[in-house]
């Protein structure tokens, strides 16, 4: 026969053990937005019709609110279904809005072509004006955001991380921030030692033809490449608005991510910059995207 004394002995270190045993984490399940797709806007500056996606947060469809807003661009010869099919742009902002490290915004991704989101040499595709002139407005007459550089940012990856960076330099009164992801940016020694037939292929149409001796034009590529633009912008203009960097290790952009960086170091510009382990792929882009919401998110909020 058991002790009595025993038995109470043995119960009271179980309720103890019980008691003193962390509780299993348990995370909450996330409230769905709404994703909308086979969007478009005719606009009268390209002459053709821009398509785009848009993520609505949970409870706009409940709400009279207005909402910050994030354009969110795609890299070369993607869409604007992209950020929703292979980046799951929902689900990580469903679950960051849920965990509350983003406040609730509308996120837009419009199709961008292999643009570069600039306008080109001849005239003939000038997207940079689409944007702003007809695609935000557009944005904000269609959608209840709140319609001013305080709650608006942008995010991008590769050509889009180009877009997001020679947006929010060239125009800081627009933006409060930006994320960009393994943007594709060059030295002016790169581009200018680029093989003719890839620079024919990819950036002709953009900064000009070379000329007959087969040199690389200089002048439009130093007024959009984010690297020219962080050495030759000054200080004020650049602290206007605020910039977070991230790009894998081994990346093949990483060189030139590494020199803005650098640059932005040397002068003293406040950024954020975050090398992580992977390379160029929607595995290391969906696995960032949250963060780069984050920091855009914390400028939303007061």
């Amino acid at each position: 026969m058991i002790p009595n004394k025993i038995v109470i002995g043995a119960g009271i270190l179980l309720l103890a053990a019980a008691v003193a045993a962390p509780s299993p984490q348990t995370t909450s399940s996330p409230a769905p937005g709404q994703t909308r797709e086979g969007l478009s806007m005719k606009s009268a500056l390209l002459g053709r019709n821009v398509d785009y996606a848009i993520y609505l947060p949970p409870d706009y469809a409940t709400s009279a609110r207005r909402y910050p807003v994030v354009y969110l661009l795609h890299g070369y010869t993607d869409d604007e279904s992209a950020w929703v099919q292979w980046g799951e742009i929902q689900a990580a902002a469903d679950q960051a809005i849920t965990d509350r490290r983003i406040p609730p915004m509308i996120i837009v991704m419009p199709d961008g072509g292999v643009t570069w989101y600039v306008n080109d040499a001849a005239g003939k595709e000038p997207f940079e004006d689409m944007f702003f002139k007809e695609f935000i407005p557009h944005i904000d007459a269609t959608y209840r955001t709140r319609p001013d550089k305080s709650f608006r940012g942008i995010a991008g990856l590769s050509m889009g991380g180009w877009g997001t960076l020679t947006y929010l330099l060239r125009h800081p009164d627009v933006f409060e921030s930006g994320a960009a992801f393994s943007a594709a940016m060059w030295t002016e020694a790169d581009i200018a030692s680029t093989p003719a037939d890839r620079y024919d292929k990819m950036f002709a149409a953009l900064f000009g033809p070379r000329n007959a001796e087969g040199a690389v034009p200089l002048g439009l590529f130093k007024k959009l490449n984010p690297l020219s633009l962080a050495v030759s912008l000054p200080d004020e203009s650049l602290k206007m608005v605020r910039i977070y960097l991230d790009c894998g290790d081994d990346d093949f952009l990483i060189e030139a991510n590494m020199a803005f960086h650098a640059v932005l170091l040397k002068r003293k510009i406040p950024h954020e910059f975050r090398v992580r382990d992977g390379s160029h792929t929607w595995s290391y882009w969906r696995t960032g995207i949250a963060d780069g919401l984050a920091f855009i998110g914390q400028g939303f909020r007061r």
